[in-house]
């Protein structure tokens, strides 16, 4: 199989919150909005994350076991940002063996955002990285 792109679609009765969430923190931008279905570009060329509100009897995303990753070349700056606007973190900016160092924050729906910069992993970790 040949995948050209990959995003997530959640459906909520929350698209607007959701819209006003990834707009505010993330630099989102709709490149598709009909009011019940938004498509939302993260940045200028970045991935795209979706929202719709149920059609006929759809059920909705709960809010649960779903973490989204930001990978960004500066996870401190990232996190004195968000904190600056007024974001909680639901876990705090720490430095993780696996190789990371991270920070999540919550979005309207219950989503884990996970917002990461790449640093050297432990010995015990190193072991399980595959080489390319």
């Amino acid at each position: 199989m040949k995948t050209n792109e990959l995003s997530t679609c959640f459906c909520t009765n929350d698209v607007d919150a959701c819209r006003e969430f990834y707009s505010q923190y993330f630099s989102a931008k709709a490149i598709f909005d009909c009011g019940w279905y938004i498509n939302l570009i993260i940045g200028q060329e970045g991935p795209s994350i979706q929202f719709m509100r149920p059609q006929g009897d759809m059920p909705t995303f709960d809010g649960s076991g779903v973490m989204l990753n930001f990978k960004v070349d500066d996870v401190d700056a990232e996190y004195m940002r968000l904190s600056q606007a007024g974001l909680q973190a639901t876990m705090p900016l720490e430095d993780h063996p696996w190789g990371d160092r991270g920070f999540s924050v919550m979005d309207p729906i219950g989503n884990s955002v996970y917002i990461y910069s790449d640093r050297e992993p432990s010995e015990e970790f190193k072991q399980y990285y595959k080489k390319s």
